[in-house]
């Protein structure tokens, strides 16, 4: 019995401990931390990342435009050459002789054409002759006649002389109808001869065509054909040679998504990488946005084009390059982490925005594209001013700064943007589904009034100013923050541009968050369960585990 009782309390000491142990862990399971971050300000840069061939700014594919076989080849890969360099010729004894015989043509067809000539001048003479038998019968039928009324010769004699006259007019005739047959004879003689020269020049253009010269100075970076090879010139010319016009200014055509083309304007700065030199960056320039587009398997892709200068000639056509183009910039921005936008904790809710701050965020919005916010608790920082902090401010000074607005120009700025709060403010009482296009209106109304005050070089500024504030999205954003008890807040914020890895925060003066979003601010980036080093984004599982 001694024995089973001590068996007995030996087991119930294992299961209390053992149920101590999980209880123990249970409990530890529960208890989550947090891996924080911090709100910084400094500077931040979007960009749009893209792949691309290196190639030169103008290259030319020769060709030819007669057939045959090549003869000789005077260049070859890498040759420099200069515009109208003979480079190869095809074989021209064919093209010879189609010249010798277009040549013969022409020479009968010119013989023909002095022949006509005499034609004609014998027709001419048989013309005078049959004019002079026909004066010569009415004469002799004049004479006829008064000597038949003298009644010194017979009636019967001045109608024979009558119907000589009749003869010869009809003679006449004849001849000049001849001498018209043999002028257009001539003609004739004379268009065919201008075929035949048409033929003849022909035949030498194609003679010429078999010696091909280089159309522009350059450097030959393709030959396609050989010595004794036979080209056809059928449907389409053949490709001979490709030559790059100048390898020291050359291009990337950088295949941009269609989600990122609307951030890409003409004058961006980009850089780019190749595989041929690891770790080094080379700079260029947005010179051209096209607005083909590009389907391939359902992904749509624009050409942008990246030039830039390659002196030193170590960038060669063909090569892959990996293109970073700068979309915006912000020298000092208020940050967040991007790991902080990700984090979801459940149970933890923003509070409810208000109305009245629900309203100022949406002409916020407004105002990065050149409008002004309403915001009636800020101090204008001057009497006419626009009183909205954030985007508006900023584009505002942006456009006094970049512009270059004199001091009448600026006042009238100002007053615009004055007139166009009260029109914001009401923006409120519109319904929601037409509101954008009521703020759009006012918008457009603004930026039509400041065109008006501008010179030429100034509006060409400021329209790029207003595409590039347009291009900027504006989205929203869930943050938490700790609270003074040390629990998790949650925060819903407006983001403006990201490299990636931070993301700018845009905070109004005027919201209750304010306070807390500032830099210096501790954020949490993710939830770490007691006894795990991964984190996660949500709450880690919790259930009660098994004994054994």
């Amino acid at each position: 019995m001694k024995k089973t009782y001590l068996v007995a309390g030996v087991a119930a000491v294992a299961l209390l401990g053992a149920a101590g142990w999980w209880w123990f862990q249970r409990g530890g399971a529960d208890d989550v931390q947090y891996r924080t971050g911090k709100i910084e300000r400094g500077p931040l840069q979007a960009a749009v990342a893209a792949t691309g061939a290196v190639s030169p700014v103008t290259q030319v594919t020769v060709g030819t435009q007669v057939s045959g076989q090549i003869k000789d080849l005077y260049v070859d890969f890498n040759s420099e050459v200069k515009a109208g360099q003979l480079i190869a010729v095809i074989d021209p004894e064919t093209f010879e002789y189609r010249v010798r015989s277009a040549q013969a043509d022409v020479d009968a067809a010119r013989a023909v054409v002095m022949t006509a000539q005499a034609n004609v001048a014998a027709s001419r003479a048989q013309v005078s002759r049959a004019q002079t038998d026909l004066a010569e019968a009415r004469r002799t039928h004049d004479r006829n006649l008064m000597l038949v009324s003298k009644e010194f010769i017979a009636r019967s004699e001045a109608d024979k002389s009558n119907a000589l006259v009749n003869t010869s007019l009809e003679a006449v005739k004849a001849a000049e109808a001849q001498l018209g047959v043999t002028e257009a004879q001539v003609k004739s003689a004379q268009a065919s001869v201008a075929q035949r020269d048409a033929a003849l020049a022909q035949a030498r253009i194609d003679l010429a065509r078999t010696r091909i010269t280089s159309p522009v100075d350059g450097i030959v970076i393709k030959r396609a054909i050989e010595k004794g090879q036979t080209v056809a010139a059928s449907l389409q010319s053949p490709e001979l040679f490709i030559i790059a016009q100048n390898l020291r200014e050359m291009q990337v055509e950088a295949a941009i998504d269609e989600a990122d083309v609307g951030r890409i304007r003409s004058g961006q700065k980009a850089s780019f990488t190749v595989d041929a030199y690891p770790g080094q960056t080379f700079e260029g320039q947005i010179s051209q946005v096209r607005k083909a587009a590009t389907n391939v398997a359902n992904v749509v892709t624009y050409v942008a084009v990246v030039t830039f200068a390659n002196n030193d000639g170590r960038l060669l056509p063909g090569m892959t390059a990996n293109v970073r183009v700068v979309t915006d910039v912000r020298e000092s921005a208020l940050k967040v982490p991007n790991s902080a936008l990700r984090v979801r904790i459940t149970g933890v809710e923003p509070a409810p925005q208000p109305a009245a701050d629900a309203t100022k965020n949406a002409a916020a919005g407004a105002a990065a594209t050149g409008a002004p916010a309403p915001n009636a608790t800020e101090k204008p920082a001057s009497p006419a001013a626009p009183t909205a902090a954030g985007p508006a401010t900023e584009f505002r000074n942006r456009l006094v700064k970049e512009l270059q607005l004199d001091a009448a120009q600026t006042e009238k700025v100002d007053a615009i943007y004055a007139d166009a709060r009260p029109k914001f403010m009401q923006l409120r009482d519109v319904p929601e589904a037409e509101r954008a296009k009521v703020r759009e209106r006012i918008t457009a109304d603004i930026r039509a009034r400041i065109g008006e005050l501008l010179t030429p070089e100034q509006k060409t500024r400021y329209t790029a100013l207003v595409m590039e504030a347009v291009g900027r999205t504006v989205t929203r954003g869930r943050i938490y923050v700790m609270d003074a008890s040390g629990n998790p807040k949650a925060l819903n914020v407006r983001l403006g541009i990201t490299d990636g890895t931070s993301t700018e925060l845009l905070v109004l003066p005027s919201s209750p968050d304010a306070a807390e979003l500032k830099e210096g601010a501790t954020v949490i980036t993710g939830t770490v369960s007691a006894g795990s080093a991964q984190t996660t984004t949500r709450p880690a599982a919790t259930g009660p585990r098994m004994m054994f």
